[in-house]
């Protein structure tokens, strides 16, 4: 996959690292779904969330949809990184990158998906689970752990920094890309 156009592009935003992985890479665990039922507030409260993402399968096989998955990361400094809405307050920095990397790659015509961080909060009060879709499903995208994903073992396996230690955090998201109908297919050479 030829990246030249993206490496112009990200010069632009501050994204700390990104690679280029086959979705066939990408593993889903059980364990990482137990881990957001079991210690994350916003599950069951959001459709960016589970139960609301599906089973594990369906978060599979939604990924398999896809060829390739971006995984890029973004760096946020705190005061206390044990502060946990100081945390958050950063978060939304990210997500405006999320944005923009996900319009460049439907901008060269690939259908996306995006995975980002911990859950949505467009809305101040979801509509899920009171049986209404979602407001804004366009905007909204999954939590990357609510879809099973073990980040850290995607940033080992492809030398990626996952923890910079001190009041840093890194923010992760995934931007899965398949060819679109009226793409040229010139990101696609290798």
């Amino acid at each position: 996959m030829n990246t030249e156009k993206f490496d112009s592009f990200i010069l632009e935003y501050p994204i700390f690292e990104y690679r280029v992985i086959d979705t066939a890479e990408i593993n889903i665990y059980e364990r990482v779904r137990m881990i957001c039922k079991n210690e994350c507030q916003r599950y069951g409260s959001t459709w960016a969330c589970p139960p609301a993402v599906g089973d594990l399968v369906k978060c599979g096989e939604k990924i398999r949809e896809y060829d390739k998955a971006v995984i890029f990361s973004s760096v946020a400094e705190v005061s206390d990184i044990l502060n946990f809405e100081e945390n958050l307050a950063t978060r939304a920095a990210h997500e405006e990158i999320t944005e923009k990397v996900g319009e460049f790659w439907r901008e060269q015509g690939h259908d996306i998906f995006i995975l980002s961080t911990e859950s949505c909060d467009i809305c101040e009060h979801c509509t899920y689970p009171e049986g209404k879709p979602c407001r804004f499903p366009e905007r909204m995208h999954p939590c990357i752990e609510g879809f099973g994903v073990l980040v850290s073992e995607i940033t080992e396996n492809h030398q990626m920094e996952y923890d910079l230690g001190g009041n840093t955090i890194l923010w992760f998201s995934m931007v899965l890309l398949r060819q679109g109908s009226n793409g040229d297919g010139s990101l696609w050479t290798r």
